[in-house]
């Protein structure tokens, strides 16, 4: 179970059996762990119910999840998951998250593939990839417009940002 003021992924799991007979009875478990431990937790709460034989659980409740949506009937294999990619990536993962609609599988392949790096904005990447690739005279130096490089690159789909702060956002590319 995890401290109250820390900001862990964690989950309020209810007993339905309890809730349906008009007791509150339920626990707050830490997401980011084992799916394995989160059903031990979730047992042991069930077996503490004040109705005998509890067995139904629904998460009422859920915090440090970044902005992600976690149902109500969730598999606890997915919460599992998804907790431990927020944990480890923060807003960047649920960032990556809402950009492919909670597929895992794509936000982790686009972040293990297609990511660049964090800049104050795309411009500043273009610069980057463009001076790294080819030698700007230093006479034109200053007429290139990075923002509109940046802007054209965006709309034709060759990259998309995720922006996590004020001037911070992470470049990927489409694959």
């Amino acid at each position: 179970m995890t401290n109250v003021s820390d900001n862990n992924p964690r989950i309020y799991v209810a007993c339905l059996a309890a809730y349906n007979n008009g007791y509150l009875h339920g626990a707050w478990i830490d997401a980011d762990q084992d799916a394995d431990q989160i059903r031990d937790e979730m047992t042991a709460m069930l077996a503490r119910s004040p109705i005998e034989h509890a067995e139904e659980y629904a998460i009422h409740n859920y915090e440090g999840f970044e902005g992600v949506s976690i149902h109500e009937y969730a598999g606890i294999d997915t919460v599992a998951r998804i907790a431990a990619f927020i944990a480890e990536h923060g807003a960047l993962g649920a960032g990556l998250l809402e950009q492919f609609s909670g597929d895992m599988d794509q936000a982790e392949s686009t972040l293990q593939d297609c990511y660049h790096g964090q800049f104050p904005k795309l411009a500043d990447y273009m610069e980057e990839l463009t001076t790294e690739s080819v030698t700007i005279p230093d006479a034109l130096r200053y007429y290139v417009d990075w923002d509109a490089m940046a802007r054209d690159a965006e709309m034709a789909g060759e990259f998309f940002t995720i922006e996590t702060a004020y001037g911070e956002v992470h470049v990927f590319s489409n694959r």
